[in-house]
């Protein structure tokens, strides 16, 4: 939600949200302000091949999937998106998952040969020997890696209970805005 904020500022955006939570759609309809990007549940036969011909009036489209390879939602996107930014936590659990992710791409590439993909750290906390091992370890393992990480902050679980992003939550979230303005320099790289 807050690359999308920072998203937004540069063109409009859209966020689907295809999680079965409803997490993105709970996150903007948390606060008394309008979310800055526009957020919706897609229709219920979601197609990722006509959201390019649906959604053509945003210049950018966030999808935010389910955390699993396993969803048809989330195969779906990677099938639709031009750039997959796929969050893994500093975790054993979640590498061994990721490892799973170059085989699922090359058969999204298929269908969609232009598509590219971003692993990003979040929640890393600098202190953590494992989290200062993970960039290594996803390089090591051939999954490419934004030089961006989150870092673990109380400022992101408030920009959600405000129904905000670290962009409308002032000095106070400085270090988080910086972050996101770091990832977002890749995100354009990858995209151009």
């Amino acid at each position: 939600m807050n690359l999308a904020g920072g998203l937004n500022r540069q063109g409009q955006t859209l966020v689907l949200d295809l999680d079965p939570q409803g997490s993105a759609v709970q996150w903007a309809s948390q606060g008394s302000t309008r979310f800055p990007a526009v957020v919706k549940r897609p229709m219920p036969k979601f197609d990722g091949a006509s959201i390019r011909k649906t959604y053509s009036e945003f210049d950018y489209v966030v999808m935010d999937c389910p955390p699993s390879l396993e969803s048809g939602a989330t195969l779906a996107a990677l099938r639709a998106c031009h750039l997959a930014i796929i969050p893994v936590l500093p975790s054993p659990v979640d590498l061994w998952a990721s490892l799973r992710l170059p085989s699922e791409l090359e058969l999204a590439r298929q269908i969609n040969p232009g598509l590219r993909s971003l692993m990003v750290i979040n929640q890393l906390e600098p202190a953590s020997a494992l989290s200062s091992a993970m960039h290594g370890a996803l390089e090591e393992f051939g999954l490419p890696a934004a030089k961006t990480a989150i870092r673990r902050r109380a400022i992101y679980r408030t920009a959600a209970l405000d129904g905000v992003t670290v962009y409308e939550l002032g000095r106070r979230a400085e270090a988080a805005v910086n972050e996101f303005e770091s990832l977002l320099e890749e995100v354009s790289h990858e995209l151009a």
